[in-house]
């Protein structure tokens, strides 16, 4: 009897051991997969598909997701918008571009997200609708053996004050304690329904929190303990995945950080039109270096073929995982995938960019400016979706060129 429950047990241990989920996994500063590989990072950043972001519609005072929602409402009605934004969402990120990715040899991409899309706030048109664009992603990218990295690029209560998180103006975040549950609250839902998913790779707690528009040294002591307060929320329900903490100033700088605080962290700076250096990266690896944890550049582009060549390069000999930025924008050399302008988006441009700050102001624009009445403007952004969509885009073969891509 004993020998039957002796093996009974093994049986057990054993069926337990094959069915037990693994995860990519830090050891020092490696991160290694899940059967245990040497991982080095090298991806993209889906930029603009879940946070829309102004100069990516080619716009540069109408730059947050809310002010261009604001300005095709204006022309063209709610509904209407509603399914525009449906329709961008719908087409600007397919399989066929994931697809497209892991044949071209990138293993990672970056997936920014506007916290909004997983809240009852209105954002593009609805609410509560961002799971089934990060559940699609997540579902092609595990097709593709591509991993995904989330990016809460905009928090409760913005941790920039800037377009790109789609703020009010100031990094509340770092100084509003409801804004702080929430964003914990929300990071804990993205565990709770990601624990068991070995496709994502870990949870990028906040996209270049700090900048320096304000007083650094104010705000910059609330950083780290935000980031220990998250992760605390994290780990209540999820003990497998990477927590990845980004530095103060744009992800620039790393002096914020005390030694690490969790077992599965790793460290994420961003680096824009600097000279593609090693002094220029030093700092990173140099913490690195004495805290023994992975770094992760997770942005960079927006620059010459040479230029990205050079810094990629440079990342590489360093043992530097990337993410560069973006994947895909209109009319634009400076990423991997590129689609063309409609012709007529001219006009939209004029009308979002004037000044539309009274409502005597918004008639009379609509009464001179050519090219903006609702069917019109209603054409040329079903135009934008078409031509976003995987296959009306074409490489930019030089910038796959630089980040080494097949």
């Amino acid at each position: 009897m004993k020998i039957w429950m002796f093996l009974i047990l093994i049986v057990s241990a054993a069926s337990c051991q094959i069915t037990e989920k693994k995860y990519a996994f830090v050891e020092g500063e490696n991160i290694y997969s899940p059967q245990g590989e040497l991982l080095h990072l090298k991806g993209v950043n889906l930029g603009n598909w879940l946070l829309p972001e102004g100069y990516m519609f080619k716009l540069q005072d109408c730059n947050s997701p809310r002010k261009i929602d604001q300005a095709i409402r204006e022309l063209i009605g709610n509904s209407a918008t509603t399914a525009f934004w449906d329709a961008f969402l719908e087409n600007y990120i397919s399989e066929a571009d994931i697809k497209w990715l892991s044949e071209n040899g990138v293993n990672t991409i970056r997936l920014p997200f506007d916290y909004r899309l997983l809240t009852h706030d209105d954002f593009l048109g609805r609410d509560m609708h961002g799971y089934k664009y990060l559940d699609k992603a997540i579902d092609w990218c595990e097709k593709y053996d591509i991993y995904v990295l989330l990016d809460m690029h905009g928090a409760p209560g913005g941790q920039t004050g800037d377009n790109i998180d789609n703020s009010d103006g100031y990094p509340w975040l770092m100084v509003d304690e409801g804004m702080k549950q929430q964003t914990c609250d929300i990071w804990q839902d993205l565990a709770k329904r990601y624990v068991n998913n070995t496709t994502v790779i870990g949870y990028n707690l906040l996209n270049e929190p700090i900048p320096h528009f304000f007083d650094n040294d104010s705000l910059k002591p609330y950083l780290e303990p935000l980031y220990k307060r998250i992760t605390k929320a994290i780990r209540e329900v999820d003990e497998h995945h990477i927590v990845f903490l980004g530095g103060a100033v744009w992800e620039t700088d790393f002096s914020v950080f005390s030694e690490p605080f969790d077992d599965k962290l790793a460290y994420t700076f961003h680096k824009y039109w600097m000279p593609p250096v090693q002094k220029e990266i030093q700092q990173f690896i140099d913490f690195r270096d004495k805290y023994n944890v992975p770094i992760l550049m997770g942005e960079s582009g927006e620059n010459e073929d040479e230029w990205v060549k050079d810094f990629r390069e440079l990342l590489d000999l360093n043992k530097i995982h990337w993410t560069f930025w973006p994947y895909k924008k209109m009319d634009n050399t400076r990423g991997p995938m590129n689609f063309n302008k409609p012709g007529a988006y001219d006009n939209f441009i004029r009308y979002a960019e004037s000044d539309r700050r009274t409502f005597s102001k918004v008639r009379a624009l609509k009464d001179s400016l050519e090219g903006i009445k609702p069917e019109e403007v209603k054409e040329l952004l079903n135009q934008f979706v078409e031509n976003s969509k995987f296959e009306n885009c074409y490489p930019n073969k030089g910038f796959c060129d630089a980040l080494g891509l097949n």
